[in-house]
């Protein structure tokens, strides 16, 4: 696919939708700069995209909101409307031009670009559209900006029953620092101490994530890093009594949280791909049983903090990565309205996650009409 759009492109006979299919395709072979230059290609001149709807006659037609960011930046909707009736239009809000006038018609828009760096003008954009927006708009651009590592462990600081460390930006020359002296890390947070968690500022799945134990391994790390920015947190043990680590993944829909997904690993940086879960028969049958009971047992467990979170975030639609800590808390990793919630997973290897992801779609869909008649109520 790659080879057949490439020579499309550079014969001018690619439409602007194989544009974008092109960039995509080549960030997931790992040409990120080549597929952002064939983004900004394509948006330069056009940025307004309907994607396949499953009826001729959609009951809902959805307008989604992004920016020109990577494939990680922007929130996977189509996955959560793939084979439904709701129309799909993405919008592409870029500094450098200004919102079409008048809107593409629309019964409910939602905001998808993310936190980062490279969204904040997309954001800054859509919020000062906001008051005036024509329809309901999810996930407020606002609101979106609170989910900043930086920002999110100030939000949620003090609810009960649940544990976030604090996360801190570093400039790289203060890891230098700690690379040299251990007590360095007290200039960048109080009690702050190894071991901790680094990251590059910016980066997402855990590229450039590392746990750094004293300071010559945080030396080693800054050899191998060229990033400048960076997060530090302090790394917390959440490993069960059998020595594995469970990651969760939760997703939350007008404050209602349902399972997405468990990892379980004997190493603390899972995320589901690096987990072996496909291969592990023990390990399906423990996240097929967090799926089925979770309203019994992990959500009814974890209630107070699910529901706190949900209301302090004030977002429609977004996940957090969690565990649990060994004195029972919920802790939190992180939060955003960009994670991938997919029905993509073989159902002959997991045949409990079609029935729990169609039920996310449904719920994700009932919200979008419940809000589109909550407001036509209003008008009437």
């Amino acid at each position: 696919m790659w080879a057949e759009l490439s020579a499309k492109l550079l014969n001018g006979t690619a439409s602007a939708g194989e544009g974008l299919d092109l960039s995509l395709i080549g960030q997931l072979l790992g040409h990120k700069d080549a597929g952002l230059a064939i983004q900004r290609e394509v948006l330069a001149s056009h940025r307004l995209f309907r994607l396949p709807c499953a009826s001729k006659t959609p009951r809902l037609r959805v307008l989604a909101l992004a920016a020109a960011t990577d494939m990680g930046s922007n929130t996977p909707i189509e996955f959560l409307l793939e084979n439904s009736d709701i129309e799909l239009m993405v919008l592409y809000v870029i500094g450098t031009a200004d919102l079409p006038a008048p809107l593409p018609d629309h019964d409910i828009a939602i905001v998808i670009a993310s936190d980062s760096d490279d969204c904040r003008d997309a954001l800054q954009k859509i919020g000062a559209a906001a008051l005036r927006w024509p329809r309901p708009l999810l996930n407020p651009p606002q609101r979106v900006g609170n989910l900043d590592r930086d920002k999110l462990f100030r939000l949620l600081d003090g609810i009960e029953g649940l544990a976030i460390p604090a996360t801190i930006g570093a400039a790289r020359k203060q890891l230098a620092e700690a690379a040299r002296s251990a007590a360095a890390l007290a200039e960048i947070a109080s009690g702050l101490a190894f071991p901790i968690i680094v990251r590059p500022r910016g980066s997402h799945a855990g590229v450039g994530l590392a746990r750094i134990d004293d300071a010559p391994a945080m030396r080693r790390y800054l050899a191998e890093s060229e990033a400048k920015d960076f997060f530090v947190s302090r790394f917390i043990d959440y490993s069960s009594a059998d020595g594995l680590f469970r990651k969760y993944r939760i997703v939350f829909i007008d404050g209602k949280p349902y399972a997405c997904h468990m990892a379980i690993a004997d190493r603390w940086d899972i995320w589901y791909l690096n987990a072996g879960m496909s291969g592990d028969a023990d390990k399906r049958l423990e996240e097929a049983t967090f799926m089925c009971t979770f309203d019994i047992a992990f959500g009814r467990r974890h209630r107070t903090a699910l529901a706190a979170m949900a209301a302090r975030l004030g977002l429609d639609y977004f996940l957090v990565d969690c565990a649990q800590t060994k004195d029972g808390a919920l802790l939190i990793f992180e939060a955003d309205n960009t994670a991938v919630v997919h029905n993509m997973d073989p159902p002959g290897i997991f045949p409990y996650k079609p029935p729990q992801m169609l039920r996310i779609f449904d719920a994700f869909a009932a919200m979008l009409e419940r809000r589109v008649a909550d407001m036509r109520e209003r008008a009437a």
